[in-house]
C-alpha cells in the first residue's frame, strides 16, 4: 500500500495485520477516485467512514485536506491509521485530524461535536463498509439524514461489484458508478428534495 498522489505521493503505508479483518481500497482504484474527484474536491474536511487502514483520508491529506476525521470500530484499525498518520508527521502539520472509535449502526449523532468539523461542511463522505454486510444503504441514509455534506460535497461509497444501490437516497442521488474488478464505486451528490 502506498499514497498514489500529492506531497506524500509514493509513500509506503503499514499494511492491516493478519489479525485485522481490513481490506484496504486498491491503490489503482484510489488513484482513479481522486482522478475522477479532481484535486479541488479534496480541498476542506474529509470523513473517512469505515476508514480500516485509513488510506483513503491519508490520500485526502496528501492531496491538502485541511482535516479529516477517520471513524471506525475497531481499535487495532484505529491504533493502524494512527501508525500511518505518524509516518506523514511532517507533511500534514496544522491539518485537523480526528480518530473515533465508534460503531456506526448507532448513528451519526456523535459527529456533531463541538471539536468536529461542522455539519454541511464535508466535501467529501467516503464509506466503504465490509462486504456483503448490507451496510452501505443504511449508512448512506444516515449520511442524508446527518446532512453532512457541503453543497459541492460528494458521497462515495466502495462495495463489491455488483451491489445494488438506491438511484436516490433521500436529497442523495447516484451520479455515476465505476468498477474496478470485484469493487466499485458509487458516487452521490446532493440535490434538493422535492
Amino acid at each position: 500500500m502506498r499514497i498514489v498522489g500529492g506531497v506524500a505521493r509514493g509513500r509506503r503505508l503499514h499494511p492491516p495485520p493478519a489479525n485485522l479483518a481490513i481490506r484496504p481500497s486498491s491503490d489503482l482504484l484510489r488513484e482513479s477516485l481522486c482522478n475522477i474527484l479532481g484535486p479541488a474536491q479534496f480541498r476542506g474536511h474529509v470523513l473517512d467512514l469505515f476508514a480500516g487502514t485509513g488510506a483513503v483520508g491519508i490520500e485526502a491529506l496528501s492531496r491538502g485536506a485541511t482535516g479529516v476525521v477517520f471513524v471506525d470500530r475497531d481499535l487495532g484499525a484505529l491504533r493502524l491509521i494512527e501508525k500511518n498518520l505518524l509516518l506523514l508527521r511532517n507533511l500534514i502539520n496544522g491539518c485537523s485530524l480526528h480518530l473515533l472509535r465508534h460503531d456506526l449502526q448507532g448513528g451519526l449523532d456523535f459527529l456533531q461535536r463541538p471539536e468536529l468539523p461542522p455539519a454541511a461542511s464535508y466535501r467529501l463522505v467516503f464509506l466503504d463498509p465490509p462486504y456483503e454486510k448490507n451496510l452501505a444503504g443504511p449508512t448512506l441514509a444516515m449520511v442524508d439524514r446527518a446532512q453532512l455534506l457541503a453543497p459541492d460535497g460528494v458521497v462515495v461509497v466502495e462495495e463489491r461489484w455488483p451491489t445494488e444501490l438506491p438511484q436516490r437516497c433521500g436529497s442523495l442521488h447516484l451520479d455515476d458508478t465505476r468498477r474496478y474488478g470485484k469493487a466499485g464505486l458509487w458516487f452521490y451528490r446532493q440535490h434538493e428534495t422535492a
